[in-house]
């Protein structure tokens, strides 16, 4: 059978049969303006295919609240959303509360990795403007100053290595020419990736109330960065060391240590599961955050988010619950 229109493809895929984890039918309905970014259609245009491919299609899914594959026995520890998913076979294994809107704090730097290096090289030299100073004196920064340059592989491992702010800000207005321009690709790219209950309006993850993801959503969005090598690399590094250059050219030196206390020994992951890296996020608003990738003992790849804990000790404890429910 041969769909010749979207609406009717739409309208059959979802009439399709209802489950729970991945696979090809979805009981949610497609809408282009729908809020909930599970199912969309892949395969355009339609008319040219004998079957609408689903855009969820190798991606997990559930509308189940709770214990979906694993032990059930998760602990929380008050937190607001949480999820682990097992990116291999497609499965979710546990999820709460993935579809409902938070503030992803500096969770949102994985997006502005992804961005930048859609659209640069690391070799491209980047020069922070008089906007490195409109940061508050309590946002986290590695010292760059107006007029310092540096490249764009430098400036994403102080991103993600330290969440480094004012490093957000120097990747934004070099590869979008502006805050607004770099925040108008993160969307686009957001949207590609199904992600359409998120709304980005700066770089680095600064509360806005028009600033917010779900934990599904991060899931899309960690699940496509992660297929870059070069952010794969960057968020399993502890620390990190460079030299870059003042206005004047003088040599600076900046070493970070990574914010996810998974790498730098302060948390022990359950036995038999590895963490490889992931992004934390904390401000009042969001709370403390963190997406993760780990790997069980056969080098199986799984993807785990807590969002707002109330507490670093509360972000922890449920992650590790989280990742108790890897099969070993």
């Amino acid at each position: 059978m041969r769909f010749t229109n979207k609406s009717l493809a739409a309208a059959l895929l979802a009439a399709g049969l209802m489950l729970t984890g991945c696979g090809e039918h979805y009981s949610m309905p497609y809408g282009e303006n729908l809020s909930d970014s599970s199912y969309g259609i892949a395969a355009q245009p339609v008319e040219t295919s004998d079957k609408a491919v689903p855009f969820a299609s190798k991606l997990c899914v559930t509308e189940v609240d709770g214990a979906v594959g694993g032990s059930g026995s998760v602990d929380l520890a008050g937190a607001g959303a949480a999820a682990v998913f097992d990116v291999k076979n497609k499965e979710v294994l546990f999820s709460t509360d993935i579809y409902t809107r938070h503030y992803p704090a500096s969770m949102t730097k994985i997006m502005t990795a992804l961005v930048a290096l859609n659209n640069g090289s690391p070799d491209m030299v980047l020069t922070a403007s008089d906007s490195i100073y409109t940061l508050g004196a309590d946002a986290q920064t590695c010292g760059i100053q107006s007029g310092d340059t540096m490249t764009l592989d430098q400036a994403l491992h102080l991103l993600l290595v330290y969440s480094a702010n004012d490093a957000a800000i120097m990747i934004a207005e070099g590869i979008g020419g502006s805050m607004e321009g770099f925040t108008q690709m993160m969307n686009a790219e957001a949207a590609s990736l199904g992600a359409t209950a998120t709304n980005f309006v700066n770089s680095n993850g600064l509360s806005d109330s028009n600033h917010y993801t779900t934990a599904y959503d991060m899931y899309l969005i960690f699940n496509a960065a992660i297929r870059n090598e070069k952010i794969k690399e960057i968020i399993h590094m502890a620390t990190y060391s460079t030299v870059y250059h003042d206005r004047n050219g003088a040599d600076k030196e900046v070493e970070v240590k990574s914010t996810d206390s998974y790498l730098t020994g302060n948390v022990s992951a359950p036995s038999g599961v590895t963490v490889i890296g992931g992004k934390t996020g904390t401000t009042d608003a969001a709370g403390h955050c963190l997406v993760l990738l780990s790997n069980n003992t056969s080098g199986s790849p799984y993807i785990s988010i807590v969002m707002q804990a109330p507490t670093t000790d509360a972000l922890y404890s449920a992650m590790n619950s989280l990742l108790s429910e890897i099969p070993n």
